[in-house]
Protein backbone atom coordinates (compact mmCIF):
# COMPACT_ATOMS: atom_id res chain seq x y z
CA UNK A 1 0.00 0.00 0.00
CA UNK A 2 1.13 3.88 -1.13
CA UNK A 3 1.23 6.68 1.38
CA UNK A 4 -0.95 8.41 -0.96
CA UNK A 5 -3.89 5.60 -0.24
CA UNK A 6 -3.92 6.54 3.35
CA UNK A 7 -2.80 10.16 3.62
CA UNK A 8 -4.78 12.96 4.77
CA UNK A 9 -4.87 16.83 4.12
CA UNK A 10 -2.25 18.44 5.64
CA UNK A 11 -3.07 21.87 7.61
CA UNK A 12 -0.75 24.53 7.67
CA UNK A 13 -0.27 28.15 9.04
CA UNK A 14 2.69 31.05 8.45
CA UNK A 15 5.25 30.83 10.52
CA UNK A 16 4.41 34.66 12.08
CA UNK A 17 1.00 33.50 14.01
CA UNK A 18 1.07 32.74 17.04
CA UNK A 19 1.20 29.84 19.40
CA UNK A 20 -2.25 30.21 20.72
CA UNK A 21 -3.21 30.33 16.68
CA UNK A 22 -2.17 26.98 16.35
CA UNK A 23 -3.79 25.72 19.72
CA UNK A 24 -6.76 26.97 18.16
CA UNK A 25 -6.91 25.44 15.04
CA UNK A 26 -5.44 22.64 15.99
CA UNK A 27 -7.85 22.00 18.81
CA UNK A 28 -11.23 23.42 15.70
CA UNK A 29 -9.78 20.45 13.36
CA UNK A 30 -8.97 17.71 15.79
CA UNK A 31 -5.45 17.53 14.64
CA UNK A 32 -2.18 17.39 16.40
CA UNK A 33 0.11 19.21 14.29
CA UNK A 34 0.31 21.66 11.86
CA UNK A 35 2.76 22.26 9.14
CA UNK A 36 4.44 26.16 8.93
CA UNK A 37 4.69 27.30 5.38
CA UNK A 38 6.46 30.81 4.15
CA UNK A 39 4.42 30.76 0.61
CA UNK A 40 4.70 27.46 -0.62
CA UNK A 41 7.71 26.69 1.23
CA UNK A 42 7.42 24.47 4.31
CA UNK A 43 9.90 26.10 7.07
CA UNK A 44 8.51 23.55 10.23
CA UNK A 45 5.94 21.34 12.00
CA UNK A 46 4.17 22.38 15.32
CA UNK A 47 2.51 19.44 17.89
CA UNK A 48 0.46 19.37 20.81
CA UNK A 49 3.81 18.47 22.79
CA UNK A 50 5.33 21.21 21.46
CA UNK A 51 2.90 23.60 22.51
CA UNK A 52 2.72 21.84 25.75
CA UNK A 53 6.02 22.14 26.34
CA UNK A 54 6.15 25.56 25.30
CA UNK A 55 3.30 27.00 27.39
CA UNK A 56 4.42 24.78 30.72
CA UNK A 57 8.11 26.54 30.65
CA UNK A 58 6.57 29.76 30.14
CA UNK A 59 3.02 31.12 29.97
CA UNK A 60 3.22 33.91 27.52
CA UNK A 61 4.35 32.12 25.07
CA UNK A 62 0.76 31.96 23.41
CA UNK A 63 1.23 35.46 22.19
CA UNK A 64 4.91 34.33 20.71
CA UNK A 65 5.23 33.55 16.69
CA UNK A 66 5.57 30.37 15.62
CA UNK A 67 9.02 30.56 14.41
CA UNK A 68 10.29 30.45 17.64
CA UNK A 69 8.64 27.12 18.52
CA UNK A 70 8.52 24.96 15.49
CA UNK A 71 10.72 21.91 14.62
CA UNK A 72 12.80 23.31 11.77
CA UNK A 73 14.26 19.77 10.41
CA UNK A 74 11.88 18.05 8.89
CA UNK A 75 11.65 14.45 8.00
CA UNK A 76 9.66 14.14 5.21
CA UNK A 77 7.94 11.18 2.21
CA UNK A 78 6.50 10.93 -0.91
CA UNK A 79 3.01 9.78 -2.07
CA UNK A 80 4.04 6.98 -4.25
CA UNK A 81 6.37 5.81 -0.93
CA UNK A 82 4.90 2.55 0.70
CA UNK A 83 3.55 2.53 3.86
CA UNK A 84 6.60 0.36 5.11
CA UNK A 85 9.24 3.31 4.52
CA UNK A 86 6.93 5.85 6.39
CA UNK A 87 6.69 3.74 9.60
CA UNK A 88 10.58 3.13 8.97
CA UNK A 89 11.27 6.71 8.80
CA UNK A 90 8.95 7.63 11.74
CA UNK A 91 10.47 4.75 14.03
CA UNK A 92 14.40 5.45 12.85
CA UNK A 93 13.85 9.17 13.83
CA UNK A 94 11.34 9.02 16.55
CA UNK A 95 8.75 11.22 15.03
CA UNK A 96 4.63 10.09 14.83
CA UNK A 97 3.68 12.79 11.75
CA UNK A 98 5.46 12.48 8.89
CA UNK A 99 4.91 15.74 5.90
CA UNK A 100 4.14 14.24 2.13
CA UNK A 101 5.58 15.95 -0.64
CA UNK A 102 5.60 15.49 -4.58
CA UNK A 103 7.87 17.50 -6.22
CA UNK A 104 8.49 20.20 -3.56
CA UNK A 105 5.12 20.78 -2.85
CA UNK A 106 3.28 19.53 0.30
CA UNK A 107 0.45 17.41 -0.45
CA UNK A 108 -0.98 15.26 2.86
CA UNK A 109 0.12 14.12 6.06
CA UNK A 110 0.80 10.94 7.47
CA UNK A 111 0.58 9.59 11.23
CA UNK A 112 1.77 7.25 13.47
CA UNK A 113 -2.36 6.36 13.93
CA UNK A 114 -2.92 6.29 10.09
CA UNK A 115 -0.52 3.78 10.01
CA UNK A 116 -1.25 1.54 12.66
CA UNK A 117 -4.92 1.85 11.44
CA UNK A 118 -3.86 0.02 8.20
CA UNK A 119 -1.01 -2.26 9.92
CA UNK A 120 -2.73 -4.97 8.38
CA UNK A 121 -1.22 -3.55 5.07
CA UNK A 122 2.59 -3.43 6.09
CA UNK A 123 4.68 -5.49 4.21
CA UNK A 124 8.08 -7.06 6.16
CA UNK A 125 8.24 -3.68 8.63
CA UNK A 126 6.63 -3.76 11.84
CA UNK A 127 6.05 -0.89 14.55
CA UNK A 128 5.39 -3.42 17.12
Amino acid sequence: MRVKEIMKKAVTISSDSSLQDAARIMAKEHIGSIIIVSGDEIKGIITERDILKSVSEDSKSLERPLSEFMSRDIVMIGSKRLIDDAASLMSQNKIKKLPVVDDGRLVGIITSTDIIAHSKDLGEFSLF
